[in-house]
């Protein structure tokens, strides 16, 4: 990457995006997409990209729970740096702000949270993919989707959807729910590449469901691949110390609440290495 470094953009080009418009009493762009009943929304979005006219390769990062907000992890954030300084163009979708969750969803019990659960976000990705698809800078033959933990659920989500054709290359999804994918008693059937990344110890979405999804769709011939990381837990990738908090939802636990996060910077720099190459041979 040259001196110039990483590029906020504030898009207003391109068919589904508002420029330099209020919203929900937000100032910026923003992304167009439906309600499940048809009706128009508009999500804010962020753009990044290398320096230089492109095209590029682009990747889509849907956020966790937390969302994009100030409660954040910053684990969206995190993840663009490293790819936007290896020659991506990265859009982050806010799923979360306009429909009334600026703080994110990850202690809220409200059965509201499910208006912003991962399958009501796969609108969001795709409305991502098609407003990628109208940058000049962006190859839109070449856009890849990632996401952690509640974005990942929605990566592992987009992926399985009929969607539009041809949607995205590959994706990773890092620490998804899978436990629901396997409930449904069929393999799940990716319409591309993806990668699982996840921690041993997870207590929120448990590995072991993930493996076990895995090996079904391999056994069905999906090009499907997971790698588990020994000793870590939930959003293994930052530098956070590890911690236990009661509120947290968890679906995973006999209670219903509370769930270990923590960084490890074995995983961290591994899953960078990871997300790096498995993107590499499928975007490059």
């Amino acid at each position: 990457m040259t001196r110039a470094a990483l590029v906020l953009l504030a898009l207003g080009i391109g068919v589904g995006v508002l420029g330099a418009c209020t919203v929900g009493g937000l100032q910026g762009p923003t992304l167009a997409t439906t309600s499940p009943a048809g009706a128009p929304e508009y999500v804010p979005i962020q753009i990044q990209k290398p320096d230089g006219a492109g095209p590029f390769p682009a990747i889509v990062i849907m956020h966790d729970c937390s969302g994009l907000g100030p409660r954040s992890s910053g684990a969206p954030g995190r993840w663009a740096t490293e790819l936007v300084g290896r020659g991506y163009v990265v859009m982050l979708p806010d799923s979360f702000t306009t429909r009334g969750f600026p703080g994110g969803v990850c202690t809220n019990p409200s059965p509201r949270r499910a208006d912003v659960g991962p399958s009501r976000r796969v609108s969001d990705a795709y409305a991502s993919l098609a407003h990628l698809r109208t940058l000049p800078f962006v190859d839109g033959s070449r856009v890849g989707l990632m996401g952690g933990s509640d974005g990942g659920a929605t990566t592992l989500a987009t992926m399985a959807a009929p969607g539009a054709s041809p949607g995205f290359r590959a994706a990773v999804a890092l620490y998804p729910g899978c436990a629901q994918w396997l409930r449904s008693g069929e393999p799940y059937r990716p319409a591309g590449p993806v990668l699982i990344l996840i921690g041993e110890k997870d207590d929120w979405t448990p590995a072991e469901p993930c493996r076990q999804l895995t090996e079904a769709a391999q056994k069905a011939g999906a090009p499907m691949t997971i790698k588990i990381y020994p000793g870590a837990y939930h959003s293994f990738d930052s530098a956070n110390p590890i911690r236990f908090v009661e509120t947290r939802v968890n679906a995973s636990s006999p209670t219903g609440r509370g769930a270990t996060t923590g960084g490890d910077p074995e995983a961290w720099a591994d899953s960078i290495r990871e997300v790096v190459a498995f993107f590499g041979r499928n975007l490059k």
